[in-house]
């Protein structure tokens, strides 16, 4: 096999398997270098949240097994939960076909939103209308001390 990453996969039968060096030296980072990730509650398949990683989140999520974002508001590592405590535990981590998107499959402690809702996709596009779908299960502030 060649070294173009996760697209040598694409018509590898169930089972085959890649290096996991030579597919994260391949990963798609953008020009600021993150990939975006999407959290997936691994037990429900509620998608929960999604942000960005660069290569010393994603590194430092698969060696603990605590999910770790950048947060580029505040331009550090974000650990999921370090000021409100709800947090996401990696289950597995996933790759789309073409090596630029991340799908982690976690177990989420309480509300992944910072507004205090499971899910940060509580918003439904209805017609003319965003109809706000999910109640929080705790008040932010509450949440975070404030």
């Amino acid at each position: 096999m060649s070294s173009e990453g996760i697209s040598n996969n694409e018509r590898a039968p169930l089972g085959a398997s890649l290096p996991w060096t030579q597919v994260l030296a391949n990963l798609k980072f953008n020009d600021d270098g993150l990939i975006p990730a999407i959290a997936q509650q691994h037990d429900s398949g509620e998608v929960l949240m999604m942000a960005w990683m660069n290569r010393a989140a994603l590194e430092e999520t698969l060696a603990t097994g605590r999910v770790c974002y950048w947060s580029r508001s505040r331009g550090t590592l974000w650990r999921k939960g370090e000021a409100s405590g709800q947090v996401q535990r990696l289950k597995e981590a996933r790759l789309d076909c073409d090596g630029d998107t991340l799908l982690l499959l976690v177990d989420q402690t309480g509300p992944a939103c910072h507004t205090g809702r499971k899910s940060c996709f509580y918003n439904a596009i209805r017609g003319d209308r965003v109809e706000v779908v999910a109640e929080p299960l705790v008040d932010p502030d509450i949440l975070y001390g404030r």
